[in-house]
C-alpha cells in the first residue's frame, strides 16, 4: 500500500527526534553516508513502530540524491523532508564542508522541490554559525540565493585561498542554507509546499561533542555558559521547533529561518560573548 513518504538525512539526534515526532504512519526514508549510523538510527525507529527504510547517500553527490528521491517515490507520495546532514569544523577540511554543507543542501533542496506534494513541507537544519561573522554583500547574498547549484562552488567568495579556516567555510555554508532556503520556498510555493530553516546553537549530540573535544573545545563551552539559557540544548528542542513548523498550524510560514541557540547569537551581539 502507497504511503505518504518522509526524506530525512542525516542519521544523527536531530533528524532521529524529528522523526519521532513526524514520521507517525509515513514511510521513512533515512539518508546517511554511513551504512552503520543510518541503519543504528532506522532500528530505534522501528524498534519503537515507525517504517524506516535506510539508505547509503552522498550529500556531496547529486546522483546519490537523486537516487535517494527516487526511491522514496517509488514508495508513494513525498509529503515531507528533513535536512539534517552536515559535517562539522572540526570534522572536515574546508572543501568538503563546502560540498557537503553548501553544495549538498542546495541540491537536496532542489530535487526534492521537482516531486514534493502539495502541502508538503521541508525543515532545514543549519547553525547559528550563519549569523556569527560580518554580513556578506547584498551581491554575494543573492549568489548564494540564486547560483544555479552546479556553479555555487565555483563563486569567486568561495574559493579555497579566499577563506580563513574551516569555521569560516561552516559559516558560509550555513549561510547559504539560510539565503537558498528562501530561494527555494518560491519554487516549492509553486507546488503548494512550505520549506524553512532551523539555526541551532549548541545542541548535544556526537558532532557536538567532537567540537567539544576540537581545537575550539573552550569557546564553544564558553558559548553555551554566557549564552542567557546558561546551558546547551537537546535535539528533542530543535524537534519541538520543528513539529511546528511543519504542522497545519504554520501553514503562513514558509522561507523563514528560526534561531534555536539559546540566546547565545543575541549574547555574540550585545552581551558578555561580545567579540
Amino acid at each position: 500500500m502507497s504511503k505518504e513518504v518522509m526524506i530525512v538525512t542525516g542519521a544523527g539526534q536531530i533528524s532521529l527526534a524529528i522523526a519521532r515526532r513526524m514520521g507517525r504512519g509515513k514511510k521513512i526514508i533515512l539518508g546517511d553516508k554511513s551504512k552503520e549510523n543510518a541503519a543504528a538510527i532506522a532500528d530505534i525507529l522501528t524498534k519503537a513502530g515507525f517504517d524506516v527504510e535506510p539508505v547509503v547517500m552522498d550529500m556531496s553527490d547529486r546522483a546519490s540524491i537523486q537516487a535517494m528521491v527516487e526511491k522514496a517515490q517509488s514508495c508513494g507520495e513525498v509529503t515531507a523532508m528533513v535536512c539534517g546532514a552536515g559535517v562539522s569544523p572540526s570534522q572536515a577540511p574546508i572543501e568538503v564542508i563546502l560540498k557537503v554543507d553548501l553544495y549538498g543542501t542546495a541540491v537536496l533542496m532542489e530535487e526534492v522541490g521537482k516531486v514534493i506534494a502539495r502541502g508538503g513541507v521541508g525543515v532545514v537544519i543549519s547553525s547559528q554559525s550563519g549569523h556569527r561573522m560580518p554580513a556578506l554583500t547584498p551581491e554575494q547574498d543573492r549568489a548564494l540565493a540564486m547560483t544555479p547549484t552546479e556553479e555555487l562552488l565555483s563563486l569567486d567568495f568561495l574559493q579555497p585561498d579566499k577563506i580563513r579556516d574551516t569555521l569560516h567555510a561552516y559559516q558560509l555554508a550555513k549561510r547559504c542554507n539560510e539565503k537558498r532556503t528562501m530561494y527555494e520556498a518560491v519554487r516549492w510555493g509553486e507546488r503548494g509546499a512550505r520549506i524553512n530553516d532551523i539555526a541551532p546553537g549548541i545542541i548535544v549530540t556526537p558532532l557536538a561533542i567532537d567540537e567539544f573535544n576540537g581545537p575550539r573545545g573552550d569557546f564553544y563551552k564558553n558559548m553555551f555558559a554566557k549564552c542567557p539559557a546558561g546551558r546547551p540544548g537537546t535535539a528533542d528542542e530543535v524537534a519541538d521547533v520543528a513539529e511546528l513548523l511543519m504542522s497545519e498550524r504554520a501553514q503562513f510560514v514558509t522561507g523563514a529561518t528560526f534561531l534555536v541557540d539559546g540566546g547565545a547569537t543575541a549574547s555574540f551581539y550585545y552581551g558578555p560573548l561580545q567579540p
